[in-house]
């Protein structure tokens, strides 16, 4: 019998490049609403790579680019509204980046990465600690690595400063945001 949470191989076998399988990830956040529940949303359109060094994972690397138009709540009119200059004014600041700078293993299955994300042409740091969750190869002959990863950051940090007070006290958004990574990345074969 197959057991769908055991990773499927080591990881000594995740050494080289990456791109990133959009079918297959999931580029996400968590806000708080009102005080009282979360929302979700993630983002569809993106693209990104990454370079994996299992015996030195300091010369490890990442980079994203995610548009941000495709942003996806689940409800239109909030979509919309995070689509404005209340929050990313997509039309004047259409991509989200992020480039890391630095990569370590904290232990046998958990990767720190460290970079600097970009929204609204804004510049922060942010650390992210990657749990590797399984690779294997597909039907298709591409070897596949999975992780997963969230880091918590405050969105007045790159300028998203919306917000509207509550009659109960508090705030309609949160500031905290969690960001949330389910990656699933595709080997690529060397061309030489």
């Amino acid at each position: 019998m197959l057991d769908f949470d055991t990773p499927t191989s080591a990881i000594k076998d995740l050494t080289g490049d990456y791109q990133l399988d959009i079918a297959h990830t999931r580029l996400g956040f968590v806000a708080r609403h009102a005080m009282v529940t979360k929302v979700r949303g993630s983002f569809h359109d993106f693209e990104g790579s990454a370079h994996l060094d299992v015996a030195d994972p300091s010369k490890s690397s990442a980079e994203l680019t995610i548009q941000v138009a495709s942003i996806d709540t689940g409800q239109e009119q909030r979509d919309g509204h995070l689509r404005t200059n209340d929050f990313f004014d997509a039309e004047n600041y259409p991509q989200i980046s992020f480039k890391s700078t630095s990569a370590e293993q904290v232990d046998d299955g958990t990767f720190r990465l460290s970079g600097d994300l970009t929204i609204k042409d804004t510049t922060k740091p942010i650390t992210i600690d990657f749990e590797h969750t399984g690779s294997a190869q597909d039907p298709y002959g591409n070897m596949r690595a999975g992780f997963e990863g969230q880091a918590t950051v405050n969105r007045k940090d790159w300028g998203l400063n919306y917000n509207a007070a509550l009659e109960t006290g508090g705030f309609l958004v949160s500031d905290r945001i969690v960001l949330e990574f389910d990656v699933s990345a595709i080997k690529l074969i060397p061309t030489s």
